[in-house]
């Protein structure tokens, strides 16, 4: 892989380095096999080592790693618990209200209900006692017709 940087094209891997590091990259693999001095370790060879640790032995690429990325991470899920915690509140709000008017709703039919029933029951009892005065006039008909046609 390479860019351009101007009128010069410069692979990725020799692009952060000085120009004696690119001619002994170039020259010789030496470098490969020397374990490098931590005390004494320059400036430039930090970013190439840097990138080398980041690719890794398997080519894979470390994430996260940053504590600056760790903080932006934490604050944007921190931001994103806060909207999802406000949807869940807005969304029991709405359910609460559901609830409460369907509990009025159904507290107005029972209501309604329970005045029927008053009026069909009072009716009943009304129809009752007019049939029984009814029932009662019909037996004395039916009385005096018999004592009728027994004195004839």
């Amino acid at each position: 892989m390479s860019f351009t940087n101007g009128n010069q094209t410069t692979s990725w891997r020799n692009s952060n380095l000085p120009n004696q590091e690119k001619n002994e990259l170039d020259e010789s693999d030496e470098d490969l096999f020397t374990v490098p001095d931590m005390e004494a370790r320059p400036t430039d060879s930090i970013t190439t080592e840097v990138q080398q640790s980041c690719s890794g032995a398997n080519g894979k690429r470390r994430r996260g790693r940053n504590p600056a990325d760790k903080e932006y991470r934490k604050h944007k899920r921190l931001l994103r618990n806060r909207v999802s915690a406000q949807q869940a509140r807005e969304r029991k709000k709405v359910y609460v209200n559901d609830l409460e008017s369907k509990a009025n709703e159904l507290l107005d039919k029972n209501s309604n209900l329970e005045e029927k029933i008053s009026t069909l029951v009072n009716e009943n009892n009304m129809l009752r006692k007019v049939l029984m005065s009814i029932k009662s006039k019909v037996d004395e008909n039916i009385d005096t017709k018999h004592d009728q046609s027994a004195k004839s």
